[in-house]
């Protein structure tokens, strides 16, 4: 062998040896090895979207409730006919060499670290939404995907819909003209959670694990199924779970980065229950020449602005520009323009749903390229700091102004505080990444 040959040869094993360190090379006909973790009401979806996809495999299943576990290994068995092994702890999953990218479909306040414990581990991360819990944690998670060169997709599903990609491109040719401002609707019918007091853990589950970042708290069935979400240590409010999808697309169709001020009002109104975030809150975010406006109802509501509750659901965005304004959802746009508000277009939208984001991030699995990702990790963060700036505001009862370079929001201490939080032994999203 020549001196150059080898000097080839050798820099491609080389190469191959650090990728096969890191994550298995994938042929065109290997299957990606998925682990998926957190198997509640989101954690079924993806089960059952991983397994209609054949260019994967549904490996390893993750769970801190026993219970769910063993109905997550029947329900693979049924689904794709292979016993899928089972985890306690995330980072038992991370340390399978087998298990090429893993799911996440845990509460809130998992979702940054999980994110980082697991691209340090050398595995590729479908994440849903929202990508952090606090602003500071996802500007980590950020950095660790570009630091370990790891895919990480935010399941912000809204950006792999067609109908939603013709919406923003039409909006940036000008079809309403210049726009001037995104209005979001998460008018999503949420009834009293009650109260639900301290009671002995359920066998089976590892109460610890799943408070893991968050504060000690005794056990309660509100703090645990679903309700999490309406509670600050592990969740954002309906802002953050159902509104982040709108906020994303608010900001995507304003061709929008980050803004430097923002102020959000609100309460908990007519309920008397556990629920510590509010179920009817505005937020207004400036951006100078343009203004994102964002609302939350949770209460029984009617439609706004063309967009007609859904079973009893009113969700979308309002886009205003000189010439006219555009009705986006889930469900299509329609385009209305000139004085009369006369319907200039119309698109019925698409049905695609998690199966297509998931894979479009398997795509970009193989293609190792996070710029094929539609809403790649540093798009979700981002959008997710407009709703921890609402939430911010909204808690210390005053707007506030933000330094998005600097991460800061400079002369309100209290404010500042909330960047972050404080975070428990063997829980933490460090510093240095």
């Amino acid at each position: 062998m020549n001196t150059n040959l080898r000097r080839d040869f050798l820099r491609t094993a080389g190469a191959a040896a650090i990728a096969t360190a890191a994550r298995p090379i994938l042929g065109a006909n290997d299957r990606v090895r998925v682990g998926i973790i957190g198997l509640g009401g989101r954690g079924n979806n993806h089960m059952t979207a991983y397994s209609s996809i054949q260019t994967c495999e549904v490996a390893a299943l993750c769970d801190v409730n026993q219970a769910a576990r063993e109905r997550g290994v029947a329900l693979i068995q049924k689904l794709r006919g292979n016993k899928a092994k089972e985890y306690e702890h995330m980072r038992q999953m991370f340390d399978d060499k087998e298990i090429d990218a893993v799911s996440m479909a845990t509460p809130n306040h998992w979702h940054a670290l999980g994110t980082i414990w697991a691209v340090q581990a050398g595995k590729d991360v479908y994440c849903e939404k929202p990508a952090s819990h606090n602003i500071f944690e996802g500007r980590k998670a950020v950095e660790a995907a570009r630091k370990y060169n790891r895919i990480v997709q935010i399941g912000s599903q809204s950006r792999s819909k067609p109908h939603m990609i013709k919406a923003v491109q039409l909006l940036k040719e000008g079809v309403i003209g210049k726009v001037y401002m995104a209005k979001g609707y998460c008018y999503k019918r949420r009834k009293s959670i009650g109260v639900t007091p301290a009671e002995s853990t359920p066998p089976g589950v590892n109460w610890d694990l799943f408070l893991g970042p968050a504060p000690m708290r005794p056990f309660t069935k509100n703090r645990f199924r679903y309700n999490w979400h309406w509670f600050w240590d592990t969740g954002n409010g309906d802002i953050g779970n159902q509104g982040i999808h709108e906020m994303d697309i608010a900001r995507w169709g304003l061709g929008v980065d980050l803004p430097t001020q923002a102020v959000s009002t609100g309460g908990k109104y007519v309920y008397e229950d556990d629920q510590e975030t509010p179920n009817t809150q505005i937020a207004t975010f400036d951006y100078g020449d343009k203004e994102i406006v964002f609302e939350v109802r949770g209460i029984i509501t009617g439609g706004e602005s063309g967009l007609e509750p859904r079973g009893g659901n009113t969700v979308g965005v309002v886009f205003y520009g000189g010439d006219g304004y555009m009705v986006l959802s889930g469900g299509g746009f329609t385009v209305y323009k000139g004085e009369n508000r006369e319907l200039a277009l119309e698109d019925k939208g698409s049905r695609s749903d998690t199966k297509e984001h998931m894979e479009n991030f398997l795509a970009a699995v193989r293609s190792r390229k996070h710029t094929d990702l539609t809403a790649d990790i540093e798009i979700g963060a981002k959008s997710m700091e407009l709703v921890h700036l609402a939430n911010i505001s909204y808690r210390v009862k005053r707007a506030i102004r933000y330094n998005p370079a600097a991460m800061q929001i400079p002369n309100d201490a209290e404010a500042a505080k909330l960047l972050t939080r404080a975070y428990r032994s063997g829980y933490v999203v460090p510093e240095k990444v």
